[in-house]
């Protein structure tokens, strides 16, 4: 765990408290990561899964996040997306989350492929070969690390594409490692 000088978590480890290394609980992961955002929860957007390879999460069908099309808002679209992105890389990155200063969005771009109509599911995934510097480095470091988040609706349809560029810090890993 990361602390300060008066003993203190910080960073990540003072949202999530204490994580298994071994067999993190993704479902405390998520059910914590669910009330991180306000603005999702003002949109309605739930984060109905995290994992070691991709979260998800959802916007609901609802009349509040359409615009003046009837179609899916694409302020909500990227809400979906963003915290999707983030969701992946507090899964991906659970077993050395309580390093993990911060994680900070530098950049995105966003596709819109098709009218999004109905409930819509925000698949993402963060770079696996970029995560890898992260989970293992020995000192505190800078890190960039790039995701991706698939936007689909009921049919599968993609109706929506992001990229993702972070920067994440991390602070040395000061428990003894086997």
């Amino acid at each position: 765990m990361t602390t300060n000088i008066t003993g203190s978590l910080t960073g990540f480890a003072a949202v999530y408290g204490p994580i298994d290394s071994i067999e993190p609980d993704y479902e405390h992961l998520r059910t914590v990561s669910n009330s991180m955002v306000p603005f999702g929860n003002h949109v309605g957007t739930s984060i109905t899964e995290i994992g070691p390879d991709r979260a998800v999460v959802e916007i609901p069908a609802q009349p509040h996040v359409l615009n003046h099309m009837s179609t899916v808002h694409a302020g909500a679209l990227f809400t979906a997306a963003d915290i999707a992105g983030a969701a992946a890389f507090v899964g991906a990155a659970a077993t050395r989350l309580g390093t993990v200063t911060q994680l900070v969005l530098r950049a995105a771009t966003a596709s819109y492929r098709k009218p999004a109509i109905g409930r819509i599911r925000a698949v993402a995934r963060v770079d696996q070969h970029e995560l890898h510097d992260i989970l293992t480095v020995d000192r505190d470091a800078r890190f960039e690390l790039s995701g991706k988040a698939l936007l689909l609706d009921d049919n599968d349809v993609v109706v929506a594409k992001f990229t993702f560029d972070y920067v994440c810090d991390v602070a040395a890993d000061t428990t003894a490692r086997v």
